[in-house]
């Protein structure tokens, strides 16, 4: 069984730091999706990094690296 996300939570994190917003329903679901995304970008550009230095294990410098690569190439 899957965990669903953990929508409460982040409902109130969302509102602490943006308390002048108005949220769509579904607002947390698209703002847990999009970090799941971020999650698994950072791990392929780590695991893609952690290749080409000819390592077999993934370390914070590969991670560091790769996300610098994709916070500049997030940004627009």
């Amino acid at each position: 069984m899957r965990r669903t996300a953990p929508r409460g939570t982040l409902r109130k994190i969302i509102k602490k730091h943006k308390p002048h917003l108005r949220l769509a329903a579904n607002t947390d679901l698209l703002v847990h999706l999009s970090f799941l995304l971020f999650l698994h970008r950072l791990a392929e550009e780590a695991r893609t990094n952690a290749f080409e230095n000819k390592s077999k294990v993934i370390k914070p410098e590969h991670t560091i690296a790769a996300a610098k690569v994709i916070l500049k190439k997030s940004r627009g």
